[in-house]
């Protein structure tokens, strides 16, 4: 039964593989962490879990259809998204739901299911990217008819983006620069603009909305800010190092091979032990052996993305492999190296492991469109082997000796 479901998966059957380990390990690292929030919410954490498998089996749906679908069309696609992401980035902004002063989330109409634009926003952009790439090829070089066009692309979206949400938008410009050094813009002329675009960031954090936000968790990670003398004790829930603090715990006690699946103990006082800080619970349940394992299947799967890149005949299935490779793997880091106290509280959730909803849904298409770059190539491969293939002899009737 096995060996038929994957006759059906197409593309590269490593990544498919790594997609269905993290998503298992997914559903045990969500059902350990949703005690705490099951408790407040007062349901079962059966209800999650089935919430979270539900989210991941419609998920392999998008991933199966996106791949199945030729990624040449995804060129036209593009444009569509982008259309509809720059009106949907504004309308969030300006009537998005608001969550510590930052208005990221939509609520679909009808089913009542929230989710951000920002994660719309990275794959339009990073699809729309390549479109451009691979058609501007012959004259990357002039700043009006491609770098311009380009770049302005990619600043809108920043900043929309940024005003809410800094941290991804700050990965997201970090995959467009790579993207377009792949793509032969000028190293000159990115470096003016990213200084730009730093320029322009460090104003959005001074007039933004969350600005305080910011400040803290910089100041906090840096060490600069300290905790404030009283006369009234401060509780350890005060301390601006709370989640970081407890996230260390997690992985000190974790030792070599962990306490355990189910066995967490700081998922009871972390925030948000089933998003932002998941990699924490599972090395303190798995230890570092599962941590490092964790590593390696990101690192195994950029690796695959990077082999697809090599492959690709194509300049569009090259960009598209590059840019969302990058995207999801830089993704994953991020998360991983706030839990380990290498970056400050950004709130990136871990890709295809972090409890979510379209988070997941958009990252399944990502991938999907991934698959079916390397299902193209495995087409022509096929091709060009039955065209290598000896032509058999024609017999001609009478004349064989007698």
């Amino acid at each position: 039964m096995l060996q038929n479901i994957m006759s059906k998966l197409k593309g590269d059957r490593w990544i498919w593989i790594i997609v269905i380990i993290l998503s298992g390990w997914s559903l045990l690292a969500v059902y350990s962490s949703v005690g705490t929030l099951a408790y407040k919410e007062g349901k079962g954490t059966e209800m999650y879990l089935l919430k979270h498998f539900s989210i991941i089996a419609i998920g392999f749906v998008l991933m199966y259809l996106s791949h199945k679908l030729d990624y040449r069309y995804y060129a036209g696609i593009s444009k569509i998204l982008m259309g509809i992401t720059i009106p949907l980035l504004l309308f969030t902004l300006l009537f998005g739901s608001s969550v510590n002063q930052a208005s990221r989330w939509l609520t679909i109409p009808g089913i009542g299911m929230t989710f951000q634009t920002s994660d719309l926003a990275k794959l339009s952009l990073i699809v729309f990217l390549a479109r451009m790439l691979s058609r501007k090829q012959e004259e990357i070089k002039d700043v009006k008819k491609a770098f311009l066009p380009i770049m302005g692309s990619v600043c809108g979206v920043f900043v929309l983006i940024a005003w809410a949400n800094m941290s991804t938008a700050i990965m997201l410009f970090g995959v467009s620069v790579l993207l377009l050094l792949i793509g032969r813009i000028s190293f000159k002329q990115i470096a003016i603009v990213s200084a730009g675009v730093v320029l322009l960031g460090i104003i959005v954090v001074s007039i933004g909305p969350r600005r305080a936000t910011y400040y803290s968790r910089v100041k906090t990670f840096l060490g600069v800010e300290k905790r404030e003398e009283s006369a009234s004790p401060v509780s350890f829930q005060d301390d601006k190092n709370y989640q970081a603090n407890n996230a260390k715990i997690a992985i000190a006690t974790g030792g070599l091979f962990g306490k355990g699946p189910g066995n967490s103990v700081q998922r009871n006082v972390l925030p948000h032990p089933y998003s932002d800080f998941i990699y924490a619970i599972i090395i303190e349940e798995y230890g570092t052996v599962g941590g490092v394992i964790l590593l390696f299947l990101y690192l195994a799967f950029m690796y695959r993305c990077i082999r697809i890149v090599t492959m690709s005949p194509k300049a569009f299935g090259t960009f598209l492999a590059a840019g969302l490779g990058f995207s999801l793997t830089i993704q994953a880091l991020a998360n991983m190296a706030v839990a380990v106290g290498l970056g400050p509280v950004t709130g990136v959730p871990l890709p295809l492991v972090s409890m979510g909803g379209t988070s997941i849904l958009f990252t399944s298409v990502a991938l999907g469109i991934i698959l079916s770059v390397s299902r193209n190539i495995e087409e022509l491969k096929g091709k060009e082997q039955l065209d290598e293939k000896p032509k058999p002899k024609k017999v001609v009737i009478g004349s064989i000796p007698a």
